[in-house]
Formats: structure tokens, C-alpha cells, sequence
């Protein structure tokens, strides 16, 4: 049975608050360190039954927090450190990757404050509004807002940047952003850390960019892949590009060497018939009589050809468009299997 030394120097109210934030720490896979402050009370609850069967919520005060940490000691001791301002308690069974992205889900967007500091630069954009003309346009252009008539509705005339980031909001603007339902705010449970059998992990570890994630694994393989093939590496998964590689190159050489070989006759007599047609074209360049009319023939028949191949490249090219296309969407829909690791 465990004791606690000090449970006889507090009130018991505390003392059972501080025992159940143990028993819960014991209970969960993980448990997470998470602010709640500017978040409406209705809002909270709101949360907490969204959250209900995937994670728990305990909101105490933090000298109980902190007390319950110490008491369990060890690594769980560590977490005091992000108590700060208005905290709360989130435990789970889902990994700390699943339960951040859970967590960044359910924060939704917010009115800004009077005196609150705006998170980014607000920007109201040039659009008509539902107002009829009223006190309401004297309030808009007052709080900075180019507001005027038009069609007998009040209209924003032209886009506008009505506060900067780090800038606290007055109060007649905030108002005013409220009534034209532009929330700049993102209200949620930030999660400043969680603990998972001994580990921390802090949000710029578990907000994972799960597109570039993806990417960065596509490359890695074809890189891997590539490098495999180079150094003659033979595998499973390379080896038929092996073999076609060595067999396009010992043909090459082949050809190269002029080796007579009854699989490579057709290529050296076409490698011929283009030197040839080569030495004839540059023959007639400087003396159209030095070369006959069989041989005129040939030349006007080659560049017919190259015309004709460069039309049928063209063509090629466009299909390879559509192919490349498709495999991009293919690999979007690999993207659903790669989300699941992360919620």
C-alpha cells in the first residue's frame, strides 16, 4: 500500500483530487500536458464529449497537478515543466501522433477578444455584407473598416489589413470583425507535451507533415533503388533492371565494336545506312552532283522520316503527360494507407 506523507497536511478534497490524477496516469497508455486558456467553459464541454471514448480530459488546479507528479516521481516528474497558466490533463490509448492530430481536429475557429493579441495579421476582404444602411456603417468605418452603400446594403469596399500580428485588438473592431463573422482566433486544447512509457514528446516532434513524410519515403526507395542498380547490387526487387541494363549494354558494345553477331546484323546495317546517308548529305551540301539520284532519293526519304518522328515524339510526350498524371493520383490514394500511421 502506497503512503502518502503529506496527504495529512491538505485538505482531503485535495488529497482524493491528487490521488485520482495517479490513478489515472497509471491507467492510460499516455498522458498529455495540454492549455486550455481563453477557452469558453461551454466549449470545453463541448470538447470533452467530441473526445469522449478516445481520450479523457481532467481539468484540477496545478499545485495538484504538480503534486501528483512529484508523488509519482520518476519520469512522470519531468512533465511539471509545461504546467503553466490554465492547464488540464488529456490521457489516452492512442499513440502521441494520433492523439496530437486528434487534438489540432478539434480546435475550431474563434471571435478575437478586446485586448486580445491578434495571432496573425487580420485581413478584411473587399465583399457585400447583409447590413442594411444604418448606425452600423459610422461603427465599420470608425474601427477602420472602408465600409460604404451600395444596392442599399453595406459593402466593404476594398480589402484591408485592419491589425497586425501582435497587435491587441480595440474593442470597437473586435466587434466589428465579430459582426461580420471573421474569427480570427483558433480555440482548442494546445498540447504542450506527452509522456509515453518514458518518453516525452514535445509538438514539433508529432506534427508531422504526413505529405512530405510520404514523399520523403517515395524518394529514399527510388534512390535506394537507383543506387542498387548502379552498383550492380543484385536484389530481388532489381533484378530483372539488372539483367535488362547488362543486356542494353552488352548489345551497345556490341554495336559499338561492330562485332558481327546474327542478333546485331540488323543494327550495324541500319548504323551503316546512317553514316552512310550522313557522309552523302554533307557531300551534297557542298556538290549536289556528287551524289546520284538513287542517292538524292534516300536523303529526301530520311528527312521525310525525321519530320514524321519528331510529329510521332510530340505525340509520345503528351501520353507520358497523362501517364506521369496518373501515377501522382495513384500515389494521393497511397497517401490514405501512409495517414492511417497518424490518425
Amino acid at each position: 500500500m502506497e503512503i502518502d506523507h503529506h496527504s495529512s497536511h491538505i485538505p482531503k478534497w485535495k488529497a482524493k483530487e491528487i490521488e485520482e490524477i495517479k490513478e489515472l496516469i497509471r491507467s492510460y497508455h499516455l498522458f498529455g500536458i495540454v492549455g486550455i486558456e481563453g477557452i469558453p467553459a461551454k466549449q470545453l464541454q463541448k470538447m470533452r464529449r467530441e473526445l469522449q471514448g478516445t481520450a479523457y480530459i481532467k481539468v484540477a488546479r496545478n499545485t495538484l497537478i504538480r503534486r501528483a507528479l512529484e508523488e509519482l516521481g520518476q519520469d512522470v516528474k519531468d512533465m511539471a515543466e509545461f504546467i503553466d497558466v490554465q492547464t488540464a490533463l488529456v490521457f489516452s490509448d492512442q499513440n502521441p501522433f494520433k492523439l496530437f492530430k486528434l487534438l489540432e481536429k478539434s480546435k475550431t475557429p474563434s471571435p478575437i477578444k478586446a485586448g486580445a493579441v491578434a495571432p496573425k495579421d487580420i485581413v478584411v476582404e473587399a465583399r457585400p455584407t447583409s447590413f442594411p444602411p444604418g448606425p452600423i456603417l459610422g461603427d465599420l468605418q470608425k474601427a477602420g473598416i472602408p465600409a460604404a452603400i451600395d444596392g442599399g446594403k453595406v459593402v466593404v469596399k476594398e480589402t484591408k489589413t485592419v491589425l497586425k500580428e501582435g497587435e491587441k485588438a480595440p474593442q470597437l473592431l473586435a466587434s466589428m470583425l465579430n459582426r461580420l463573422e471573421i474569427y480570427p482566433m483558433v480555440v482548442g486544447l494546445d498540447l504542450r507535451a506527452v509522456l509515453e512509457e518514458g518518453s516525452i514528446f514535445r509538438p514539433d516532434v508529432l506534427a508531422v507533415d504526413e505529405t512530405q513524410y510520404f514523399n520523403d519515403i517515395a524518394l529514399a526507395a527510388k534512390q535506394a533503388f537507383n543506387l542498387s542498380v548502379y552498383a550492380a547490387y543484385p536484389t530481388a526487387d532489381n533484378i530483372t533492371a539488372l539483367i535488362a541494363k547488362a543486356s542494353t549494354e552488352s548489345r551497345n558494345l556490341g554495336i559499338y565494336a561492330a562485332v558481327f553477331e546474327p542478333e546485331l546484323m540488323g543494327a550495324l546495317m541500319g548504323k551503316a545506312q546512317s553514316q552512310m546517308l550522313a557522309v552523302a548529305a554533307a557531300a551534297s551540301t557542298k556538290n549536289e552532283d556528287a551524289v546520284d539520284d538513287e542517292l538524292k532519293q534516300a536523303l529526301g526519304a530520311a528527312a521525310a522520316a525525321a519530320v514524321s518522328t519528331t510529329t510521332e515524339t510530340k505525340g509520345e510526350e503528351a501520353v507520358e503527360a497523362k501517364e506521369e498524371k496518373e501515377e501522382e493520383s495513384s500515389e494521393e490514394d497511397g497517401m490514405a494507407g501512409l495517414g492511417a500511421l497518424f490518425g
